[in-house]
């Protein structure tokens, strides 16, 4: 890059990191940051360990938005003053050395803005996200486990937590269903991305014969919300307990200490397995009824995250927002903004970072 190009360039990054710090507000940011950790301050903070936990949470999220701004912000101020010097000596050394560093700055940008479309009053928050095989049997359920593999390789490289909550296995391999909690700053934001049916074209591995075959099935991710935001009734809920089909030794297999959890005004079923405490387990469990009752009440105010919901569909033909084809060629193709890769091994392997980003582009610009 020419010098008197560069020099437009960096002036550019400026123009444009001050909109993004007047976009993000910036300075209530650090408020809201200052507020928190006044209250993380007090001597009783940690009395509750759970509502603690929630608000160290929160304090994360909102570093996770502030530390990067600050970070392009101080960035692009020593970059202006070394172009200046290197400028004025004539240091062709320097200058180059500087156009790797407009380069990480100008990355650096791209990710902030992205985040930026983050903005939902869910999407800071942590997640309840389930995996549903669809029809189909052994097929199906050896895709839901290859997207099980595929997003907690997406959790570990994004330092989201995952902790496995309920389980079915699927009658001769792979998962019938599968509910894990994520954790950390924007899980439900961009998790949410991944709602709906993602669909799998192959030559089948359980077929004699080689046939091609397709396979589908469903995600589902809802934000997770404080139990006591939702007033629900003892008379309308029914718990059933029954003993723990997952992991967890021989002392989970022998007692009903996983608990169902039944709404009876919806019809909506929670339930949860994964500790050898029934009573863990239940409190678990309402959480997780807690966060689908508050999500229903947010669907029937919100357009918007109800057409979220209605994409799902059936998990069957039609209704997919994601297809990834292993023969007779190879493509990962998202249905909503047409991103498409030919990486499918990457895709499979957790790299699904370009279809949340692109996805996030293309609700924004509706």
């Amino acid at each position: 890059m020419e010098t008197s190009e560069l020099k437009t360039e960096i002036g550019n990054l400026a123009a444009r990191i001050e909109n993004i710090e007047s976009g993000f507000d910036l300075p209530a940011k650090i408020d809201i940051k200052a507020q928190i950790e006044a209250e993380m301050a007090k001597p009783d903070f940690w009395d509750n360990q759970e509502k603690a936990q929630g608000v160290v949470a929160s304090l994360s999220a909102v570093k996770s938005l502030i530390d990067p701004v600050e970070e392009v912000c101080v960035g692009a101020g020593d970059l202006s003053e070394l172009f200046e010097l290197a400028e004025d000596e004539g240091d062709l050394e320097l200058l180059q050395s500087l156009e790797k560093d407009w380069e990480k700055l100008v990355k650096s940008c791209d990710k902030i803005e992205v985040t930026g479309m983050l903005s939902g009053p869910d999407d800071m928050k942590s997640c309840f996200f389930s995996i549903h095989a669809g029809a189909g049997g052994t097929e199906s359920c050896d895709w839901a486990n290859m997207l099980l593999r595929m997003y907690t390789r997406y959790f570990d490289d994004n330092k989201f937590k995952h902790e496995e909550l309920d389980i079915t296995p699927g009658e001769e391999v792979g998962i019938r269903s599968i509910t894990l909690k994520v954790s950390g700053a924007f899980a439900f934001g961009k998790l949410s991305c991944e709602t709906g049916v993602h669909r799998l074209v192959r030559i089948s591995p359980f077929d004699s014969q080689s046939r091609r075959h397709t396979s589908f099935a469903a995600i589902d991710v809802i934000p997770e919300h404080d139990e006591t935001a939702i007033d629900v009734k003892d008379e309308d809920m029914r718990m059933d307990f029954y003993r723990a089909s997952g992991a967890g030794g021989q002392h989970v297999n022998k007692t009903s200490s996983a608990v169902r959890i039944t709404h009876l005004p919806t019809g909506i079923v929670v339930q949860c397995q994964n500790d050898r405490s029934q009573h863990k387990n239940k409190a678990q469990a309402l959480k997780m009824l807690a966060a689908r009752l508050y999500m229903l009440e947010q669907q029937k105010r919100d357009a918007e995250i109800a057409k979220l919901y209605s994409n799902k569909g059936e998990i069957a033909w039609g209704n997919q927002i994601r297809s990834y084809v292993l023969q007779p060629y190879q493509m990962v193709k998202d249905h909503r903004t047409d991103e498409q890769t030919g990486n499918v091994d990457a895709v499979l392997n957790g790299d699904i970072e370009k279809f949340i980003e692109s996805f996030l582009k293309h609700r924004s610009k509706k």
